[in-house]
């Protein structure tokens, strides 16, 4: 499993001419890490002297960040697993008229689950942003910047999960389903920009 190699093991797997990881997982990997610093801002402030009046609002927030740190995690392994059945179904015979019709509609299929899986990821990690937001207006003033870090990086993971889904979408013959997703992807783009700018102006150095 990816997500349970080392950092450098994990580097290096990645730099290999190895297709996987990808920028999918890599997209994971951002959302997890942006989680685990919203996280860390959040219960660097629980406890704290002068925070007293949003303990229940950090401790909320440093569970919901903890579960999508848990869920980006899985992700780093879904989406490899996603890209190597699409692989797979490349290698199917195509050697009668049946069989490569059956190829066709592996390919496809397939390709559907490509991407949706990094449409997932891009989904989960806008909403690490109202997290991400909560402890940078109210968090622990010294680690503001921790905040602002993870959410620049909830936005990495959002616009690079959705470059994957769109490289997807361009093999995929189902109009419907296309135009259907790429009306999501538009609008995630344009929102997770618009939100990181917001949440960004608020870090005061």
């Amino acid at each position: 499993m990816l997500a349970k190699m080392s950092v450098v093991d994990f580097l290096d797997e990645t730099a290999s001419n190895s297709p996987v990881p990808g920028g999918g997982s890599i997209a994971a990997l951002s959302a997890a890490f942006s989680s685990a610093l919203t996280q860390m801002v959040a219960n660097l402030t629980i406890g704290k002297k002068g925070y007293e009046d949003i303990q229940k609002e950090m401790e909320r927030a440093a569970l919901d960040a903890g579960r999508l740190r848990g869920m980006f995690v899985e992700y780093i392994d879904k989406d490899s697993d996603a890209f190597n059945e699409v692989m797979k179904a490349f290698k199917l015979s195509k050697d009668t008229e049946e069989n490569a019709e059956l190829r066709k509609k592996a390919i496809q299929e397939a390709t559907k689950i490509a991407a949706l899986v990094p449409l997932e990821i891009a989904r989960e990690a806008y909403k690490i942003m109202d997290i991400a937001s909560l402890v940078v207006q109210n968090g622990n003033k010294n680690a503001v910047t921790d905040g602002a870090v993870a959410t620049m990086l909830s936005r990495t993971a959002v616009l690079s999960a959705l470059y994957n889904v769109k490289i997807n979408l361009s093999s995929i013959k189902d109009k419907e389903f296309v135009e259907k997703i790429s009306t999501e992807v538009h609008e995630l783009e344009r929102n997770v920009r618009l939100r990181e700018e917001e949440i960004l102006s608020k870090v005061v150095l």
